[in-house]
């Protein structure tokens, strides 16, 4: 097979959960414009009727489902639109995610259980959803988790985001489980751990610590739009066919300081 075709996604199908907006977008556009078919879900209407418009003006065909994956009792029928339409899922992304800042001991209950929820059980319970239905029976798919550079460190000074790091750890690790589990079916399952990345969930953050951030990354920047496309293509492809159980620190080096 030559490189070129490696990393080739022409007619697969993707679904990419939080895919409305900013790096779930992101790795919808790269995916699509490497020949998937897309199905994107997310909270809100209008966010992904504008995210549909956008990926259509660059030839992407799209498939928008308003879901809210902490009804997890609602993510059968995520999956039964996408396969209704498509007929299988090739490749699933979960995206998805919260974090919530409090001092560790005045943390509310509701902040922990709305973290935890979205970012360790919505996963398992998509990625179960999908593997049993679509990936398990054909004994293919890729599966890639988007972790954090926050699941393998405690909270840099201005931070107290313990739900989130913890969290996104134990992604990590669900990433490990799940591949150790699922290789027999040929599955590859791995993770994305991004570093500080502009976005409507660090906006307010990000003004406060950016300069602190960006002094301690070896590579002086935050993260930008293109920077996930490259990396969410190769775990996708028949490039990284095998590459299962790992987790790659996209975040201009700042994990190594």
């Amino acid at each position: 097979m030559a490189v070129k075709e490696l990393f080739q996604l022409d007619g697969k199908v993707a679904l990419i959960t939080g895919g409305s907006r900013g790096l779930g977008l992101q790795m919808a556009e790269a995916l699509g414009e490497m020949g998937c078919r897309v199905a994107i879900t997310a909270r809100k209407a209008d966010e992904l009727a504008e995210a549909k418009t956008h990926l259509h003006s660059r030839g992407i065909e799209v498939l928008t489902v308003v879901n809210d994956l902490q009804r997890f009792e609602s993510i059968p029928g995520l999956v039964d639109e996408v396969l209704g339409l498509h007929g299988r899922i090739d490749i699933l992304v979960n995206n998805a995610g919260a974090t919530w800042g409090a001092p560790a001991e005045d943390y509310p209950d509701e902040a922990w259980h709305k973290v935890m929820n979205l970012n360790v059980n919505a996963p398992f319970f998509v990625a179960r959803e999908v593997g049993k239905r679509s990936m398990i029976p054909r004994r293919a798919g890729k599966i890639i988790n988007i972790a954090s550079v926050a699941g393998l460190k405690g909270s840099p000074p201005g931070m107290n985001t313990i739900a989130y790091n913890t969290s996104k750890a134990a992604a990590i690790n669900f990433t490990r489980a799940l591949a150790a589990e699922w290789g027999k079916y040929n599955i590859n399952v791995n993770a994305i751990c991004p570093g500080f990345f502009p976005s409507k969930m660090s906006a307010g953050l990000l003004d406060k610590i950016e300069d602190t951030i960006v002094s301690r990354t070896p590579l002086q920047r935050l993260g930008g739009d293109e920077d996930l496309k490259g990396p969410v293509v190769f775990l996708a492809s028949e490039a990284s066919r095998h590459i299962t159980g790992q987790h790659f620190a996209v975040d201009g080096g700042s994990i190594i300081v």
